[in-house]
């Protein structure tokens, strides 16, 4: 098993501090910003002292992936693995997962991946029509991850929560 490091709250404002209990507290997985990465990054790529992360996972903003730049130039492929995660509130945080690989630094877009494994997603027209592939839309998430709607927001839940039309079972 693993164990949770909690980060004191000066700690995160400092990034050669937050570098220094990485390294000390052999942190194997991150989860942070984008923009906090950014930071702890120019840090991490200037140290001789490496860190024993494995996985870092991005989420709670959208991820320029070009910003990563300087961390594949460093550390290339092989270091941490870089997972970006996209979500929506209403499914309690993460729809989506994609590893990011240096490759990805030249494509201007951020990658959202695939939909994690309780989860599906469709991108439909305004007839909840699927479109093509490269074509706008608006993204729909389903199934088990999905929450029952919002607390005392009947409305609301009714106007977002709509039916699944591509689910046997009613689901949304």
């Amino acid at each position: 098993g693993g164990r949770l490091v909690i980060v004191p709250r000066e700690v995160t404002r400092s990034p050669e501090d937050f570098h220094a209990l990485l390294v000390e507290q052999q942190v194997t997985v991150l989860n942070q910003t984008p923009s906090a990465f950014k930071q702890l990054m120019r840090v991490a790529c200037d140290s001789p002292v490496p860190m024993s992360l494995e996985k870092v996972i991005f989420g709670g903003e959208a991820l320029d992936v070009a910003s990563l730049k300087p961390w594949f130039d460093r550390f290339g492929d092989q270091a941490a693995q870089l997972i970006n995660m996209y979500g929506i509130t209403e499914t309690t945080v993460h729809v989506t997962y994609r590893p990011i690989t240096e490759a990805d630094t030249r494509n201007p877009a951020s990658p959202i991946g695939e939909a994690i494994p309780d989860l599906s997603w469709y991108v439909l027209d305004a007839d909840f029509n699927p479109v093509a592939q490269g074509c706008s839309g608006e993204l729909h998430i389903g199934h088990a991850g999905l929450a029952r709607g919002y607390h005392n927001r009947a409305a609301l839940t009714a106007e977002r929560f709509v039916p699944d039309p591509f689910s046997s079972d009613g689901g949304r």
